[in-house]
């Protein structure tokens, strides 16, 4: 073996300097230039590793140091392995050009596949390791910055939308002092429902920050009554699309929570499922589910317009993601937010036959009328 050793150190500069010509770097790695001394390293330690100088740790932090240089040049872990085979690949045809006998030769290549499999192993553990940290690391800081802006944002739908609601209130007082003094002039119930629409859309930007729940109080109400006012709200909407609303309500289902924020959520996405409608041709239909399994309360809404493309079901819930030409972008997030608030989840599915978006509440918010059991 020490013939081996020494055949092997005599044929290091060699050997390096065929690995520097060979070797593949990127034009943008910072440590481009010290990639065949980590090559000459590499060799050092599988010439020691023959003398038994170097051990697994040994190698072990050799591994972690060039995996760390890696890292922060933020290479390809494809060229990273493609260079540690390349240098293994090297010292095995040197050997095989030295004449050395069968069984020393077998031995020296078992070796050396050891010494390079251990370097390989730590290697991309320690890469990997490192990248998922910097990923956890980046994704903490967009979470971060995204919560920043979205408490910016509350702050300034909170003034906004008082500022707004002040002289809308008004308006919509005189309205109905109008309509009673002159119930037979024209058009006031449309200025009225118009100012309605007007107050839901503010609304949903006082969604966005929490200060529109701090003062009220959680109640039990039932979710057929609440589906039937909605859709008297929307009536008009309904009419304009030619929908064909569809329900299967289970009539003694309740929910606890906001009331106010549950059917912003109902009118959210039954809007937006009349907006899917608008440009279908042929029979256009809504169909609403209301239902209860094993305490869970499942609310379903669905509609056969046109679909949401699949890329885009991940994203439809994040802040000012819209498709529409003048869409806010908030109307989802919004939903996804009073959901969550109350202990739920929202998800969408999304076919060509069907858009469904579905709700679960826990036994906590969701319920059925509980007046048998108690009697």
């Amino acid at each position: 073996m020490n013939e081996l050793t020494t055949y092997l150190d005599e044929h290091e500069t060699a050997i390096v300097e065929t690995f520097r010509e060979q070797v593949v770097a990127s034009e943008h790695d910072q440590f481009k230039g010290f990639i065949h001394l980590n090559g000459q390293a590499m060799y050092r330690m599988v010439v020691g590793y023959f003398r038994e100088q170097i051990t697994h740790e040994d190698i072990k932090q050799l591994a972690f140091k060039v995996a760390n240089e890696r890292n922060q040049a933020d290479i390809n872990i494809g060229d990273f392995v493609y260079n540690v085979c390349l240098g293994r690949s090297l010292i095995l045809e040197l050997l095989q050009k030295g004449c050395f006998e069968p069984s020393i030769l077998v031995l020296a290549i078992v070796k050396i596949n050891e010494c390079f499999d251990v370097f390989l192993v730590h290697a991309v553990s320690k890469y990997t390791e490192l990248k998922n940290n910097d990923l956890a690391e980046k994704k903490l800081f967009i979470e971060r910055s995204h919560k920043d802006r979205l408490t910016i944002l509350g702050q300034m739908a909170s003034s906004f939308v008082h500022e707004f609601r002040n002289p809308l209130t008004s308006i919509i007082g005189f309205s109905k002092l109008l309509k009673e003094d002159h119930p037979n002039l024209p058009y006031v119930d449309i200025i009225v429902n118009e100012l309605h629409q007007l107050n839901y859309r503010v609304s949903q930007f006082l969604l966005v920050s929490k200060k529109g729940v701090i003062t009220r109080k959680s109640e039990v109400f039932n979710i057929q009554q609440l589906f039937e006012e909605i859709l008297a709200f929307l009536y008009p909407n309904i009419v304009d699309v030619n929908a064909d609303i569809q329900c299967w309500i289970d009539p003694e289902c309740e929910l606890t929570g906001y009331r106010d924020e549950i059917k912003q959520v109902f009118i959210n996405i039954i809007s937006n499922a009349l907006d899917a409608l608008y440009r279908k041709s042929g029979q256009k239909v809504v169909g609403i589910r209301v239902s209860q399994v094993n305490g869970i309360t499942q609310i379903s809404i669905s509609n056969n317009g046109i679909p949401i493309p699949p890329d885009l079901l991940s994203v439809i819930f994040e802040p000012f993601f819209t498709t529409k030409e003048l869409g806010t972008g908030i109307g989802l997030y919004v939903c996804k937010e009073i959901i969550e608030r109350h202990a739920g989840t929202i998800t969408c599915e999304s076919s060509e036959k069907n858009t469904t978006f579905t709700m679960q509440f826990q036994p906590a918010m969701g319920r059925m009328h509980e007046k048998k059991a108690l009697d």
